[in-house]
Protein backbone atom coordinates (compact mmCIF):
# COMPACT_ATOMS: atom_id res chain seq x y z
CA UNK A 1 0.00 0.00 0.00
CA UNK A 2 1.35 3.28 -0.93
CA UNK A 3 1.63 6.82 0.89
CA UNK A 4 -0.05 10.39 0.93
CA UNK A 5 2.11 13.27 1.70
CA UNK A 6 -0.01 15.67 3.01
CA UNK A 7 0.20 19.85 3.79
CA UNK A 8 -2.40 21.94 5.96
CA UNK A 9 -1.70 25.73 4.92
CA UNK A 10 -3.83 28.55 6.78
CA UNK A 11 -3.21 32.48 5.00
CA UNK A 12 -0.74 32.95 8.47
CA UNK A 13 1.31 29.75 8.30
CA UNK A 14 2.23 25.87 6.97
CA UNK A 15 0.56 24.25 10.24
CA UNK A 16 1.74 20.88 9.03
CA UNK A 17 3.89 19.28 6.32
CA UNK A 18 4.17 15.14 6.99
CA UNK A 19 4.92 12.36 4.21
CA UNK A 20 4.50 8.42 5.21
CA UNK A 21 0.68 9.21 5.60
CA UNK A 22 -1.73 6.54 5.69
CA UNK A 23 -4.92 7.61 5.79
CA UNK A 24 -6.75 11.35 6.24
CA UNK A 25 -10.22 11.99 7.11
CA UNK A 26 -11.66 15.80 6.27
CA UNK A 27 -14.55 16.99 7.54
CA UNK A 28 -16.69 18.41 4.25
CA UNK A 29 -19.98 19.26 3.44
CA UNK A 30 -21.59 15.83 2.81
CA UNK A 31 -19.89 14.39 5.90
CA UNK A 32 -16.31 13.13 6.37
CA UNK A 33 -13.93 11.78 3.54
CA UNK A 34 -11.60 9.15 4.32
CA UNK A 35 -8.74 9.63 2.06
CA UNK A 36 -5.87 6.58 1.65
CA UNK A 37 -3.08 6.31 -1.14
CA UNK A 38 -4.44 5.94 -5.01
CA UNK A 39 -7.51 8.18 -4.55
CA UNK A 40 -8.87 9.82 -7.40
CA UNK A 41 -8.43 13.61 -7.95
CA UNK A 42 -10.76 15.86 -5.57
CA UNK A 43 -11.26 19.02 -4.56
CA UNK A 44 -13.49 19.14 -1.26
CA UNK A 45 -14.90 22.46 0.42
CA UNK A 46 -14.36 22.32 4.13
CA UNK A 47 -16.65 22.80 6.79
CA UNK A 48 -15.55 23.31 10.16
CA UNK A 49 -14.63 20.33 11.60
CA UNK A 50 -11.53 18.02 12.51
CA UNK A 51 -8.90 16.83 10.02
CA UNK A 52 -7.52 13.69 11.29
CA UNK A 53 -3.84 12.49 10.06
CA UNK A 54 -2.72 8.64 10.64
CA UNK A 55 0.53 7.75 9.82
CA UNK A 56 3.46 5.64 11.23
CA UNK A 57 3.45 7.67 14.49
CA UNK A 58 0.20 7.53 15.29
CA UNK A 59 -2.76 9.89 14.46
CA UNK A 60 -2.60 13.88 14.87
CA UNK A 61 -6.05 16.05 14.93
CA UNK A 62 -5.93 19.61 13.50
CA UNK A 63 -9.37 22.07 13.75
CA UNK A 64 -10.09 23.85 10.59
CA UNK A 65 -12.62 26.38 9.94
CA UNK A 66 -13.67 25.90 6.58
CA UNK A 67 -11.04 26.09 3.11
CA UNK A 68 -10.87 23.16 0.74
CA UNK A 69 -8.76 20.13 0.37
CA UNK A 70 -7.20 19.00 -2.53
CA UNK A 71 -6.33 15.47 -3.66
CA UNK A 72 -3.98 15.15 -6.27
CA UNK A 73 -1.43 12.34 -7.05
CA UNK A 74 -0.95 10.95 -3.19
CA UNK A 75 -0.73 14.92 -2.25
CA UNK A 76 -3.26 16.45 0.28
CA UNK A 77 -3.47 19.87 0.01
CA UNK A 78 -5.72 21.58 3.20
CA UNK A 79 -6.23 25.21 1.95
CA UNK A 80 -7.62 26.17 5.94
CA UNK A 81 -9.33 29.37 6.88
CA UNK A 82 -7.93 29.18 10.40
CA UNK A 83 -5.81 25.85 11.29
CA UNK A 84 -4.84 24.31 14.29
CA UNK A 85 -3.11 21.64 16.14
CA UNK A 86 -5.28 19.94 19.12
CA UNK A 87 -2.53 20.74 21.76
CA UNK A 88 -2.51 23.96 20.80
CA UNK A 89 -5.98 24.50 20.86
CA UNK A 90 -6.74 27.00 24.22
CA UNK A 91 -9.74 25.23 25.72
CA UNK A 92 -10.99 28.48 28.11
CA UNK A 93 -10.65 31.01 25.40
CA UNK A 94 -12.69 28.44 23.01
CA UNK A 95 -15.31 28.61 26.51
CA UNK A 96 -15.12 32.27 26.70
CA UNK A 97 -15.63 32.68 22.89
CA UNK A 98 -18.88 30.54 22.43
CA UNK A 99 -20.30 32.43 25.59
CA UNK A 100 -19.46 35.77 23.78
CA UNK A 101 -21.45 34.38 20.65
CA UNK A 102 -24.35 33.10 22.90
CA UNK A 103 -24.83 36.17 24.66
CA UNK A 104 -24.67 38.46 21.80
CA UNK A 105 -26.94 36.32 19.50
CA UNK A 106 -29.62 36.73 22.66
CA UNK A 107 -28.91 39.91 23.76
CA UNK A 108 -30.42 41.85 20.40
CA UNK A 109 -31.92 41.94 17.08
CA UNK A 110 -29.09 41.13 14.30
CA UNK A 111 -28.99 41.69 11.15
CA UNK A 112 -28.72 38.27 8.50
CA UNK A 113 -24.54 39.26 8.00
CA UNK A 114 -24.44 39.43 11.88
CA UNK A 115 -26.03 35.97 12.77
CA UNK A 116 -24.00 34.57 10.30
CA UNK A 117 -20.79 36.10 12.05
CA UNK A 118 -22.11 35.04 15.16
CA UNK A 119 -23.46 31.50 14.22
CA UNK A 120 -19.40 30.71 12.48
CA UNK A 121 -17.89 32.20 15.84
CA UNK A 122 -20.24 29.26 17.58
CA UNK A 123 -19.20 26.51 15.30
CA UNK A 124 -15.52 27.27 15.21
CA UNK A 125 -16.01 27.56 19.14
CA UNK A 126 -17.91 24.12 19.45
CA UNK A 127 -15.25 22.08 17.27
CA UNK A 128 -12.41 23.26 19.38
CA UNK A 129 -14.11 21.81 22.16
CA UNK A 130 -14.82 18.65 20.74
CA UNK A 131 -11.40 17.88 19.94
CA UNK A 132 -9.62 18.73 22.91
CA UNK A 133 -12.29 17.05 24.82
CA UNK A 134 -11.54 13.93 22.36
CA UNK A 135 -7.42 14.86 23.32
CA UNK A 136 -8.56 14.84 26.89
CA UNK A 137 -10.38 11.25 26.87
CA UNK A 138 -7.18 10.11 24.89
CA UNK A 139 -5.13 10.88 27.48
CA UNK A 140 -6.58 9.21 30.20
Amino acid sequence: MGHLSVEIISPERLVKEVQGVEFVALPGYEGELGVLAGHAPFLLELKAGEVRIRGAQGTESFVVSGGFAEIFQNKVSIFAETAEVEKEIDVERARQAMQRAQTEMRSRKLSPVELAQLEAALKRAAVRLKVADLRRKKIR
